[in-house]
């Protein structure tokens, strides 16, 4: 019981004061219950415990549990509303409705359409957008990169030999940032840590949004063979 205590004090109080909204007790047996009318456990903590609630596993899945036992009270929080958001996301990919994307080319091609209603981006999503010039022909083109790809000197290398002059690259993220309102959309940045963040992440690649009606990509696919000069790079 000390050692909780204690150890909330650590983690949830700065500079005299709590550092959260509110606090959610779990546990399967009384011990939450008796940490919050213990003497030990730190009156500004107790003072905002918004609920209780039992679990019936311990670790990552009782956490994920308790999460979902106490959304009433937590709907305003981001790591529900990145659920629920990623959901609406899978219902519509689930759903084959074509309201949706995913990958940097068809995201940006949807987006530049303003197609997009809500843009959904993961908040550590390592690509940068850079803006080339050839040297001779003062031709503009933009390319997107990971941190690995930009490593490659070939990916800026013109068909005919000459390199790309770089003059501008600035991460995609913060693009975003700057500039979703222009195309209409709604931007929210999601994390890895949910179950449903994590698929977003590794099986999407961390970047995609729902439409407010269907596109053809297939369109652009045949633009793009018929244009060497593909200004989405990945």
């Amino acid at each position: 019981m000390r050692k909780v205590a204690e150890m909330s004090t650590k983690m949830y109080i700065t500079n005299d004061k709590p550092n959260v909204q509110g606090l959610i007790l779990a546990g399967s047996a009384e011990f939450k219950a008796k940490l919050n009318t213990s003497e030990l456990f730190d009156c500004r903590l107790a003072n905002i415990v918004i609920k209780m609630v039992d679990v019936s596993y311990g670790g990552i899945n009782g956490f994920n549990q308790a999460i979902d036992l106490a959304a009433d009270c937590l709907s305003n929080v981001k790591f529900i509303k990145e659920m629920k958001l990623l959901s609406n996301y899978f219902g519509e990919i689930s759903r084959d409705t074509g309201k949706f994307c995913f990958g940097v080319r068809d995201t940006l091609h949807a987006l530049e359409s303003g197609a997009i209603s809500e843009l959904i981006v993961w908040e550590n999503l390592d690509i940068s957008r850079y803006e080339l010039a050839h040297p001779s022909t003062g031709e503009n083109k933009v390319i997107h990169l990971s941190e690995a790809q930009a490593k490659d000197p070939t990916n800026f290398v013109a068909p005919d030999g000459a390199e790309y002059e770089i003059k501008n690259q600035i991460a995609l993220l913060e693009w975003f940032a700057n500039n979703f309102k222009e195309f209409g959309a709604k931007l929210s940045f999601v994390t890895n840590r949910s179950q449903e963040g994590s698929q977003f992440c590794r099986g999407f690649g961390g970047i995609g949004a729902v439409l407010r009606y269907q596109l053809d990509f297939g369109d652009l696919d045949a633009c793009l063979e018929a244009d060497d000069n593909d200004d989405f790079g990945l």
